[in-house]
């Protein structure tokens, strides 16, 4: 299977099926969200961009975010292709991806997600973490987190439960349902176990999910964009890491969960974010090929 082959090659692969269109007059901007409080939450947007540039596709790629420099804003103002295609690094059509940046920009999301400027002619695309594509990026973070931490063997995935893990929140609904979306697909392929999707703020909660599961093997994912302080810190703590060992692993600069941990007779084994992944790159191209049409 081609998922299996791309996971076993960090970075070497790329989604199958996934071509790129004619892009050789277009620029290319990564919009992430940003922080001043974390360095980590911009890594993705950078990581992806510097693979698509290396592919040379568009004459420019860019990076650009909503709460730090620089900004989508100034970005876009410097740019001068005749089309620039701007991907949102969000992991689902929540509030910022599809409300206040599309607006504050000068698009209406989903029904007129094309605007012309002086320059070019901008299209905002949707944003990565709702395509179907996910399935296997997800799919390759499982596969290599059991076969880089093999304890006491490989995890069989018919013997596993894969978890999705998610923020949720009651403020938006589409913040949960790119997960379940994922889950369903997976549960679909029949691979795993079992599959399911978990939440920090909903039910049903990361916190004991190992508790009712019939599988001995349990692998989460986390459906975030960046190893930021929900990845590497509160999520271990919901899986029951003392706060204390997981704060002094963290400033230590060592892996906050040790693969894999084992919680009431079942092995956990836990991934890095699905925005890390090097497939994500493939992602961001098909969301641009989409809006090419």
């Amino acid at each position: 299977m081609c998922i299996s082959r791309l996971a076993s090659r960090r970075g070497s692969g790329k989604i199958c099926g996934v071509q790129s269109k004619d892009f050789s007059d277009a620029a290319l901007i990564i919009l992430g969200h940003g922080t001043m409080l974390n360095a980590e939450s911009a890594a993705p947007v950078y990581q992806h961009a510097a693979e698509l540039r290396r592919r040379k596709i568009f004459a420019e790629v860019r990076e650009g975010f909503w709460k730090q420099e620089p900004h989508i804003k100034n970005v876009i103002g410097e740019i001068i292709t005749p089309r620039v295609f701007i991907v949102p690094l969000f992991i689902s059509e929540g509030y910022f991806s599809t409300e206040v940046i599309p607006q504050e920009l000068g698009f209406q999301f989903p029904d007129n997600l094309k605007v012309k400027t002086q320059n070019s002619e901008l299209h905002y695309c949707r944003p990565v973490g709702s395509h179907d594509l996910m399935t296997q990026v997800i799919l390759a973070r499982a596969a290599e987190v059991a076969k880089q931490f093999p304890f006491p063997r490989t995890p069989k995935p018919a013997d596993t439960t894969l978890f999705i893990a998610g923020h949720g929140t009651g403020r938006n609904a589409n913040s949960r349902k790119a997960v379940e979306r994922q889950a369903e697909l997976i549960r679909g392929l029949n691979t795993y176990g079992d599959v399911g999707a978990i939440f920090m703020e909903e039910a049903p909660f990361i916190k004991g999910c190992w508790q009712n599961v019939k599988t001995k093997n349990l692998i989460v994912v986390p459906f975030f964009i960046s190893d930021g302080l929900h990845a590497v810190e509160d999520i271990p703590v919901l899986l029951g890491e003392p706060e204390r060992l997981v704060k002094e692993r963290l400033a230590a600069g060592q892996p906050t969960w040790r693969n894999p941990t084992e919680r009431d007779g079942k092995l956990v084994w836990y991934a890095a974010s699905v925005g890390t992944e090097p497939l994500l790159a493939d992602v961001v191209l098909e969301r641009a090929n989409e809006a090419a049409i």
